[in-house]
């Protein structure tokens, strides 16, 4: 008789449980733009979602702490002139989103940490340099300020949204529509797959695909026969994957290992009604003091509904295996230091006593001016356009200088 060896591992009681009815958000115009990304961004302050709006395109920004009924004139974030098909948030500054669209550009937006009186309809900056729609956005996991999009013209570009500069441009390495792209964990590489049924690997900085067409799959797990598109969300503290699938009611875990056969089952959690998008939360805005692993923010057609995944321990003391140090708010590297051949893996953090947001950090922009380089007007001092006057650097005419009045004569 047999014995059947059962594996160890700590997540295989993972248990998901859907939030309580007044902590879901009530009454979201979810868009329905037939396109496969998430329709949604989370981080630990706010919760962003892809809404139907009229004139353009336009989603919406919650406080995650503001549950329940959205009221219908809630401020939206419009700017684009076609619908939005993708928004995230940069992992850096939680107060900046960056969102794609139809209208072939790219947007970066800074939320106030206040719940403005109208909409936001001026970002910071709008990056154009695709030719067809874009629907494909990435932030680098390390460098400031480095954002990727992907578009309809099977081009990815990479920006310096502090500049707004074009820092890479890859135009000839896909031959068909761009279906995905994920950065590596320094950010050294690229994944992307395709419309040719093609998984590559991209050197970005080097303009190289170093790896497609992988012979053999490590492993291959059959899910189902539903031909929605699966949305993969991973946690490397974990090691687990989470498949969410667009238009199904169902979120599978496995979990990765180094031995075969690799890939490891868990379970399923499973729902009535069928997500329209999904949310994935960074561990960092994770209750640590329930044993919640992962976070998931699923929509339906008019709400959005936070899923919570526990390892149910009995303890109350912190969980040193559950959470190892994980990826914080700051950045490694600068985009320059980058983009001349450095890497550096992430910035961690410990949540051994919880995830304090940073205090509100602006975004700046600067733009190269033309004006900012020209010679020194005149022999007398060196002086730049860029400390000249205002009405000097910009052409017009320099104030006329005031004449000195008269005194009276002497008694």
């Amino acid at each position: 008789m047999s014995r059947r060896v059962v594996r160890q591992s700590k997540f295989r009681h993972v248990f998901g449980q859907a939030a309580k009815a007044d902590q879901s958000y009530e009454d979201i115009r979810v868009s329905k733009v037939t396109w496969d990304s998430s329709f949604c961004a989370v981080n630990p302050k706010f919760l962003a979602i892809i809404v139907e709006a009229g004139g353009g395109g336009a989603f919406i920004v919650l406080p995650l702490a503001k549950t329940g009924r959205v009221d219908k004139n809630y401020p939206l974030v419009t700017g684009h002139t076609a619908p939005v098909l993708d928004i995230d948030w940069c992992p850096h500054n939680d107060n900046v989103i960056a969102s794609a669209s139809d209208d072939t550009t790219v947007m970066v937006w800074q939320i106030p940490d206040y719940t403005p009186m109208r909409n936001i309809t001026e970002p910071i900056i709008t990056l154009e340099g695709h030719s067809k729609r874009v629907g494909i956005l990435s932030w680098h996991p390390t460098a400031r300020n480095v954002l990727l999009s992907a578009g309809g013209d099977n081009v990815i570009i990479v920006w310096n949204v502090g500049t707004g500069e074009v820092l890479l441009s890859l135009d000839d390495l896909h031959p068909d529509v761009i279906h995905s792209v994920c950065w590596n964990s320094n950010g050294s590489l690229l994944a992307t797959t395709c419309k040719d049924k093609t998984l590559r690997i991209i050197d970005p900085r080097k303009g190289q695909v170093v790896a497609n067409n992988f012979e053999e799959p490590v492993a291959l797990q059959e899910m189902d026969t539903s031909n929605g598109v699966l949305l993969p969300f991973y946690d490397p503290d974990s090691s687990i994957v989470y498949l969410c699938g667009k238009g199904d009611s169902s979120i599978r875990y496995f979990e990765i290992t180094d031995e075969p056969p690799f890939v490891h089952y868990l379970n399923t959690f499973s729902s009535k009604e069928p997500q329209r998008g999904m949310g994935f939360m960074p561990k960092r805005g994770l209750d640590v003091s329930k044993c919640e692993i992962a976070r998931f923010y699923k929509l339906h057609e008019r709400k959005c509904e936070p899923i919570i995944m526990t390892v149910p321990r009995k303890s109350d003391l912190f969980q040193d295996d559950l959470y190892p140090d994980t990826p914080g708010p700051e950045p490694a590297l600068e985009a320059d230091e980058w983009l001349s051949g450095q890497d550096a893996e992430p910035v961690l953090i410990s949540l051994r006593d919880g995830y304090v947001p940073p205090k509100h950090r602006e975004l700046r922009v600067t733009k190269r001016n033309i004006l900012d380089v020209r010679p020194p007007a005149g022999p007398r001092r060196s002086q730049s356009a860029s400390d000249a006057p205002l009405s000097v650097r910009y052409g017009s005419a320099p104030p006329r200088p005031s004449l000195p009045i008269p005194l009276p004569p002497p008694s």
